[in-house]
């Protein structure tokens, strides 16, 4: 397949079979994200791989953040909570802050995006169902996952990946794109 189709082909895989993830498969993954495109060569990106007894303490946080923000909607946060259970490898990906340089840090944000769209790619090569969560069950902008990560000073986090294998049956339909000539301006 080549990397114009791999991108077509691309899917957001929000469920997975009950199987756990060789860890091979993750280091594979990671380093495929280490050959993302950075500023100054900073590599400024750390990952946080959550499994096992980690994934209990995640679900918890989850719950607890998901309870407060939907109290009035029992299904959604029930339904929130079964995806998380369900994800055999979370991993929290976070971008370093440069104090007294806005500049930078932004640029870091940028590569970090790319760190994990790279890994996105290469999850498809290695058969693996992948999507990057930015909201919801992904606690991007909940401070107790900060805290769980162990409150690093100078990291933002960017994005929560969930990981596993795709569940059978479930095949995700391809989304529609607007054409690049609509949004694109030749000058």
């Amino acid at each position: 397949m080549s990397l114009l189709e791999a991108l077509k082909n691309r899917r957001a895989i929000r469920n997975y079979e009950n199987k756990e993830v060789e860890e091979e498969k993750i280091k594979q993954l990671l380093e495929a994200a280490t050959w993302a495109p950075n500023d100054r060569l900073r590599e400024p990106w750390t990952f946080f791989v959550i499994r096992g007894e980690a994934k209990k303490k995640y679900e918890a946080i989850a719950a607890g953040y998901l309870n407060e923000r939907f109290p009035t909607k029992p299904h959604l946060v029930e339904s929130s909570l079964a995806v998380v259970k369900n994800t055999p490898v979370i991993i929290v990906v976070t971008s370093d802050i440069i104090p007294g340089d806005e500049a930078s840090s932004i640029d870091n944000e940028y590569a970090t995006c790319c760190a994990i769209h790279s890994m996105w790619l290469a999850s498809c090569d290695l058969g693996l169902g992948f999507v990057w969560r930015t909201r919801g069950v992904g606690l991007v902008h909940d401070e107790r996952l900060h805290r769980f990560i162990g409150s690093p000073e100078d990291k933002k986090v960017v994005g929560t990946v969930f990981l596993g294998y795709p569940k059978e049956g479930e095949e995700v339909k391809a989304t529609r794109r607007t054409p690049f000539e609509e949004k694109t301006i030749w000058l």
